[in-house]
C-alpha cells in the first residue's frame, strides 16, 4: 500500500474514520483501556525485547492494564493516544507492587488493595465497603458491591453518591482518578493541549457514559436483564437519571477538550458470545434514543468522533448503532456469533470504522505459533483495510497468557502489510 505523501498518525486516523484510504493501516495499542495490554503480558514483552528502562505502570487497576511507554509506541508505530497518560506523570504518583505471579509493577499511589487471609486482594471505598476483589489466580478485579441490588430507589437524588461504590467508578483510570480535584477541567484542557503540541498522534478521551452497563453495575446483571423485560418503567427512570449525569459530564468534556481531542470513546457492552443481551426492539426502545442524544451532543459541541466500545455479538444491533450516530466500533469481537469479518466489512464497512478485530485474542494470539499469528493478522488486514474505515487493534486487550513472540509477530505482519 502506498500514498503520494506520508501522513501523520493523526491524519491517518482521521482519514480512515472518513473512509478514505490512508497511506498505511493505522494501529492502536492503549488509546483506551479496552484496546491495550495487561501488565503481565507487557512485562514479558519488555523482557523479550530486552527493554530494561521505564516501568510497568498499571493505569487501569480493575483490568490490570498498563499505559504503554513511548519506547513501545514508537517501536510498533502506534497512531493513537489516551490523553489520560498526561496524568500521574511523576514518580511520586506510583509505587511498586508485586503481583501474585511474582512480577513487580507500579500501581497508582491512591490504589491500596489489601491482601486477605485466603490470598485474595480486596479494594475498598472510603467508607470501607468492599467494592472489588481479585481472587486467587485471577488477573483482574471483580465487582463485589451492587448499590441497587435490592431494588430501585424512589428517586435518584443520590445517584452520583452511589456510583463511586461501583468499582469501575470507584477505581477509575486516569484522567478520571483526578476528577474530584477543584481544577480538574483546567488540568484536562492544559494537558490535552500539551499532548497535541508534542505528538502528531490522534488523541482519545475516554468518557464512558455507559447506560446498559450502568444498569448491570447498579442492579447486578441477572436482575437488570430481567428488568429490561419485566420492569421497563424503572429501567427508564434509571436511564433518564443516568442521562442527566452523562450529559453534565459531556458538557464539561466538550468544553474542556472538544476542540483539542479527535475521538471520544463511549462504552456499553451490548453483546454476548451468542448474540445481543437484548432483542433489537428492546434496544431500540430503551437505549437507542438515548445513545443518539449522547452522539448528537458530541457532534454538535465538538470536533470529536463518537467511538463505541461494545463487546460480543452485536451484528444485529449494528444498523441501529450506526443510525444512533456512532462512527467507530470496537473491539469487533470476531470470535462471537454473526461477527464474521468479511460479512461485517461488506455490510457495514462504508458506514462505520472498525477499530479492532485484527487478531483473535481468545484462540490465536495466545495459542498459535508466530507464523500462524502472522498469517491470521495478514488475512484480517486484507479484509478490513480496503477503502479505509479500519484501525488495527486486537479483539480487546492483550491478555496475560499471550507469548511475547506472538505480539512481535503480530506487529511484524502489520509492518510487512503496510510496506
Amino acid at each position: 500500500m502506498s500514498a503520494d505523501r506520508k501522513m501523520t498518525s493523526r491524519e491517518r486516523i482521521l482519514a480512515t474514520i472518513r473512509h478514505e484510504q490512508p497511506d498505511r493501516v493505522p494501529i492502536d495499542l492503549g488509546a483506551t483501556p479496552s484496546s491495550g495490554i495487561s501488565a503481565i503480558a507487557y512485562h514479558h514483552l519488555k523482557e523479550y525485547l530486552g527493554i530494561t528502562e521505564g516501568h510497568t505502570r498499571v493505569y487501569d487497576v480493575v483490568q490490570q492494564v498498563v499505559q504503554p511507554e513511548d519506547i513501545i509506541l514508537d517501536r510498533f508505530g502506534i497512531d493513537a493516544l489516551d490523553i489520560g497518560r498526561m496524568f500521574n506523570a511523576s514518580e511520586k504518583d506510583w509505587y511498586d507492587f508485586t503481583l501474585p505471579q511474582g512480577i513487580t509493577v507500579q500501581f497508582p499511589a491512591w490504589f491500596k488493595p489489601i491482601e486477605q487471609p485466603n490470598g485474595a486482594w480486596d479494594a475498598f471505598a472510603p467508607d470501607e465497603d468492599r467494592i472489588a476483589t481479585m481472587p486467587i489466580g485471577a488477573t483482574f478485579f471483580d465487582q463485589t458491591h451492587f448499590p441497587y441490588l435490592d431494588g430501585y430507589p424512589d428517586d435518584f437524588r443520590h445517584l452520583s453518591q452511589v456510583m463511586p461504590k461501583v468499582h469501575w467508578a470507584g477505581l477509575a483510570h486516569s484522567p478520571w482518578d483526578h476528577a474530584g480535584e477543584d481544577d480538574f477541567w483546567e488540568q484536562l484542557r492544559a494537558k490535552a493541549i500539551a499532548l497535541r503540541q508534542s505528538s502528531d498522534r490522534a488523541l482519545m478521551v475516554v468518557a464512558g457514559c455507559n447506560l446498559f452497563e450502568w444498569g448491570t453495575f447498579l442492579r447486578r446483571m441477572d436482575n437488570f436483564l430481567m428488568d429490561l423485560v419485566l420492569d421497563q418503567y424503572n429501567v427508564e427512570r434509571l436511564l433518564d437519571a443516568l442521562m442527566e449525569v452523562h450529559l453534565r459530564t459531556l458538557e464539561k468534556v466538550c468544553a474542556a477538550v472538544g476542540d483539542v481531542v479527535d475521538i471520544l470513546r463511549f462504552g456499553d457492552d451490548l453483546g454476548m458470545d451468542s448474540g445481543p443481551f437484548m432483542a433489537p426492539q428492546i434496544y431500540r426502545k430503551l437505549f437507542k434514543p438515548r445513545h443518539k442524544i449522547l452522539c448528537d451532543y458530541v457532534k454538535q459541541h465538538s470536533q470529536m468522533h463518537p467511538f463505541l466500545h461494545s463487546c460480543g455479538s452485536i451484528y444485529k444491533l449494528l444498523p441501529d448503532l450506526i443510525d444512533a450516530g456512532y462512527e467507530v466500533i470496537n473491539p469487533v469481537q470476531t470470535n462471537s456469533k454473526d461477527m464474521d469479518p468479511r460479512r461485517l466489512k461488506e455490510e457495514f464497512g462504508a458506514d462505520i470504522t472498525f477499530w479492532g478485530g485484527g487478531c483473535d485474542t481468545r484462540h490465536v494470539l495466545n495459542n498459535a505459533t508466530p507464523a500462524e499469528v502472522k498469517d491470521h493478522v495478514t488475512e484480517r488486514l486484507e479484509i478490513f483495510s480496503p477503502g479505509g474505515g479500519y484501525v488495527f487493534n486486537t479483539v480487546h486487550n492483550i491478555l496475560p497468557d499471550v507469548p511475547p513472540e506472538n505480539i512481535v509477530a503480530m506487529y511484524e505482519a502489520i509492518d510487512e502489510f503496510n510496506r
